[in-house]
């Protein structure tokens, strides 16, 4: 009707003048590489807020044109195309993907922000940044790349996890883990019986990209479980086009690297000689063993990865994946298998109006747990044994035995250590877990209100697993009723979460306003139940059941505002209600405001050099109970042991007694403020930002002593202390050339943290070790960084080795004691650095990965343990004696001796961690390309350090799982 007004008005007034009509245009809006249509992309009349978007089809009308309009059109992860209209009736359009935009839009949470617009310190890494080689977890990831993030491996095994911290820790006694959220889900940190990791469920082929939100105006959003930072995890979806595959697979080989030093045969046998008595010298044998050689060997791994994404029925881009994983572990008996599944769905309707996104996967996996305590009797074991004894009642397993007249047999000294090699063979640990997380989610533009879009979404992540330990009879024992031992376990854990949250997304002419308001809720349930054969031989019930439960209900707020891509603004509020609270104490207000000002864009601000410049401040509160018990407010009881029933007449009855109470927990509250610079020049190819940060934790929980009868224990936890952290951050991203066949780019960044507890009224002993009866090193007080080493005083002589025994009166009483120590040091690095390398030329490529760590120090406690002279013939054995022997001399163990300054070294280190080095073949056959690579990791560490490994999570160096040189040749086929 319109254009028949048009033509009829035309001919009326007979005007030559078509540059006046008023004209519409139809067309089609595809993928310029896969020729499917794109739903919901934007068509703009430029200048006015006349436009459209494509159906289903990827159709469109727009209507109001006049000759010499541009129209624009647009969507997400596309680059941008303007054609001025000249009357045509139809125009057809391809949109190329444009990587460089995908790479702007950063994940936060409940959202996406274009990284120029992000007002918070927040990081991303993608696929093509990530560490390659055997990645078997999701922190192996981003290990190194991301200033102020550190990853640290428990150890060498398969499948190990890592310790990851955001700015340093954020409590003592609390978890100081970030939260992780799989797309959209977030996870319980706690680990289930049977797995290593709790993020060794994703397989990292799997894993798009990983946002880490770092300062509180942007975890704010998450509430009290964002204290110590977040961690988004996005998974790879579909997308349009003809379905496409990939396949990639690597062989590895792991080696030692080092090993503890100790003695040889032939040093042991002249120490012993020396100082022996005569028994002492007649118990030498007349082997020459490496006890540490015998245990550890070169391992094999497996990783298959086949995925593929298309679009199904023209409406539903999709994504399937299966993978698996067979690694061995360097200690022998050691292995880690898995098998993965997902599937991602993304279909849209009503024109785009309404978006599903169904997300599901599944894990299977088989652990098999090597017995670690063959890492330290390796170290203690006399070096002149051989591995077996025809003599030994254990399977013929060299053993130091003792005749027990009340078993009429020989059977071990029980200060004895266990044949390694008997350690490893006749223990059986080994675990299933199956794990299946996924989430629906439905985002629906409103049709009568098309700037709001109400999003829904529903996830579940249940885990299963069953394990069992079984210990052979011909494991050497001092039990003299020893007859072997078997204990099973399961556990049942349940995450389900809800979410609904409105988003309300409008531009008007030079402002922008971008809102979010919900609801969550989140419960967490966990069954364990076990049972144990040597209970019930102790008379006991060899059953254990244990059930819990915790909530968390929250409403979140936020909203980001835009003024002329200058002036930014973000404030969010947050309420949270956990069920570990008190109902006085159960809810938490957490809100947060960040400003941003885009210089850049400024009209006095004239450069051709640099392309952004943006200064940032924020200022946030988040809080914390992640880790603490649930429940504690309530009066609880647990049931009496069985040797503990109480008798009336000739019966026993089992009785409770009650836990300890405290009604007043309440939430550590921690308020952080954080400013930085965002920047970038010559064309983005100098990028990078700087941050600086305060962070004042309030209220922190802290297990004290408590006065006599005044509750159901001697201690409890408080909310009792502050503690303080700060820091800078500098990242540094460059370019030095670029051209059509070559490209070299270099990432540095660099990071300094000091945490202080700046209040703390009684101080706490942590960080149990090796050697006597109960013995601590480690020390919290308040005007030190939590875990300081709590010491004496080494003295030295003129030739600069230790004197046993000799430390400094630093009171002046002169007497040695506890009044005499002082905290010295502490595990924790003052500075981080990352250093990654990237180079490409024609089809070849190059990447090399580098850390260091400066500040942090070890606490020795294999040397200090194991080191003193009596310990080579006492108890009627031999035992191996660490080398530190010879640079001390030191003749017995004593708690001083064990909590000498000596002890404690630095453990600064560089570590080249990854070097990666491939070819691609281009067009093998059609549309298809094959990577070869080749990686080498854990190649170099640069340390004085004196022990087996410098990077030491918690500080403590004690029977440390040896981190392996790994070998990866592997191939990555698109077709």
């Amino acid at each position: 009707m319109r254009t028949f007004i048009k033509s009829t008005l035309f001919l009326l007034f007979m005007l030559p003048m078509s540059f006046f009509a008023q004209n519409s245009v139809s067309g089609t809006i595809t993928e310029a590489e896969t020729g499917m249509p794109v739903p919901g992309a934007n068509v703009i009349l430029k200048g006015t807020s006349n436009g459209t978007i494509t159906d289903f089809d990827g159709l469109y009308t727009i209507e109001n044109l006049v000759v010499g309009d541009t129209i624009v059109y647009s969507f997400l992860g596309f680059a941008t195309k303007e054609i001025e209209f000249a009357g045509q009736k139809t125009i057809d359009v391809k949109l190329e993907e444009d990587q460089a935009t995908l790479d702007e839009v950063v994940v936060v949470g409940y959202g996406t922000v274009r990284k120029k617009d992000a007002t918070g310190a927040v990081n991303q890494v993608s696929t093509e940044d990530f560490n390659q080689g055997q990645v078997n977890t999701a922190g192996q990831l981003i290990t190194g790349k991301i200033a102020g993030v550190t990853v640290t491996s428990g150890g060498g095994a398969p499948g190990e996890g890592q310790n990851i911290n955001i700015r340093g820790i954020g409590s003592i006694s609390l978890n100081s883990s970030p939260l992780y959220v799989v797309d959209g889900i977030p996870l319980d940190n706690s680990n289930v019986g049977g797995s290593r990791n709790p993020l060794d469920f994703i397989n990292p082929n799997d894993i798009e990209s990983m946002t880490v939100l770092k300062d509180a105006s942007s975890t704010a959003i998450y509430g009290s479980r964002a204290a110590n930072g977040v961690i988004l995890i996005t998974t790879k979806k579909g997308k349009g086009g003809e379905f496409k595959f990939n396949y990639s697979g690597n062989t590895t080989v792991s080696r030692p690297t080092n090993y503890v030093d100790v003695m040889n045969a032939e040093e042991f046998t002249s120490l012993v000689n020396e100082v022996g008595n005569e028994a002492a010298i007649e118990r030498l044998g007349n082997a020459d063993m490496d006890w540490q050689k015998e245990i550890y060997s070169e391992a094999i791994g497996f990783d298959h990865n086949l995925s593929t994404t298309g679009n199904i029925g023209g409406f539903m881009p999709t994504r399937a994946s299966l993978g698996y994983t067979d690694q061995d572990g360097i200690l022998s008996g050691d292995n880690f298998s898995r098998t993965t599944g997902s599937v991602s769905l993304r279909p849209s309707f009503m024109e785009g109006h309404l978006k599903v996104e169904l997300n599901g996967r599944g894990m299977y996996t088989e652990n098999t747990f090597a017995n670690r305590d063959a890492i330290g009797t390796a170290v203690d074991y006399d070096p002149t044994q051989a591995i077996y004894d025809e003599n030994s009642p254990f399977s013929n397993y060299n053993s130091w035995l003792t005749y027990s007249e009340d078993a009429d047999r020989f059977v071990l000294n029980n200060l004895a250590p266990v044949n390694p090699i008997a350690l490893i063979n006749e223990k059986h640990d080994a675990a299933e877990v199956r794990r299946f997380i996924g989430n629906a989610k439905i985002d629906y533009k409103l049709h009568f209100f098309p700037d709001l879009t109400a999003t829904v979404n529903v996830g579940l992540d249940k885990t299963n697993s069953n394990g069992r330990t079984i210990v052979s009879e011909n494991m050497p024992s001092s039990q003299l009723d020893w007859d072997g031992s078997y204990v099973t376990y399961s556990n049942i854990s349940t995450n389900k979460l809800f979410d609904a949250y409105l988003t309300y997304d409008k531009d008007f002419d030079e402002h922008s306003l971008n809102a979010v308001l919900g609801y969550s809720y989140q419960s967490f349930e966990r069954a364990d139940d076990s049972y144990n054969s040597e209970r019930l031989q102790d008379g006991f019930d060899p059953v254990v059941i244990d059930k819990s439960e915790n909530t968390l209900l929250s409403y979140f707020g936020r909203a980001n505002y835009n003024y002329a891509d200058r002036y930014l603004l973000t404030a969010t509020l947050r309420a949270d209600a956990s069920s570990k609270l008190n109902p006085d104490d159960r809810w938490g207000y957490f809100p947060s405001m960040a400003l941003a000002w885009n210089i850049n864009n400024e009209d006095f601000f004239k450069s051709n050099t640099v392309d952004q410049l943006k200064v940032r401040v924020g200022y946030g509160e988040i809080a914390n109970v992640n880790g603490l018990g649930n429940y504690l407010f309530l009066t609880r009881y647990t049931a009496s042991q069985q040797n503990a029933y109480y008798q009336f007449g000739s019966s026993y009855y089992q009785t409770y007694r009650p836990e300890a109470i405290n009604e007043d927990l309440r939430w550590e509250v921690g308020r952080t403020i954080n400013a930085g610079i965002d920047y970038s020049l010559f064309d983005n190819r100098i990028s990078g930002s700087f941050n600086a940060y305060l962070k004042k934790t309030e209220d922190m929980i802290s297990y004290v002593i408590v006065d006599p009868f005044t509750n159901f224990s001697n201690g409890i936890d408080k909310n009792i202390g502050d503690m303080e952290n700060k820091g800078i951050e500098f990242e540094l991203n460059v370019i030095p050339v670029q051209t059509e066949d070559f490209k070299w780019s270099i990432g540095y960044n660099i990071a300094y943290n000091k945490n202080e507890i700046t209040n703390l009224p009684d101080q706490t002993e942590v960080g149990g070790i090796n050697g006597g009866t109960g013995n601590n090193i480690q020390l919290h007080k308040e005007g030190y960084s939590p875990f300081s080493y709590w010491v004496y005083k080494q003295v030295y002589d003129e030739a600069g080795r230790p004197i046993e025994g000799a430390y400094v009166d630093r009171n002046g009483d002169n007497q040695i004691n506890d009044e005499d120590k002082y905290l010295y040091k502490d595990p924790f690095a003052d500075i981080t650095m990352g250093l990654n390398m990237n180079v490409s030329f024609n089809n070849w490529d190059l990447a090399v990965v580098s850390r260091a760590s400066l500040g942090n120090y070890a606490y020795n406690n294999m040397a200090s343990a194991k080191s003193y002279e009596i310990r080579a013939t006492e108890n009627s054995i031999l035992t191996n004696l660490h080398s530190n022997y010879f640079d001390t001399g030191f003749q017995s163990l004593t708690e001083t001796n064990l909590q000498s300054d000596y002890y404690v070294q630095d453990a600064s280190f560089f570590k080249l961690d990854n070097i990666t080095l491939g070819y691609t073949f281009d067009q093998i056959f059609e549309e298809s390309s094959l990577r070869l690579y080749s990686t080498v990791q854990n190649v170099l560490t640069i340390t004085d350090y004196d022990g087996l490994d410098p990077e030491i999570n918690g500080g403590i160096d004690n029977n440390f799982y040896p981190r392996p040189r790994t070998f990866t040749v592997g191939v990555n086929l698109n077709f």
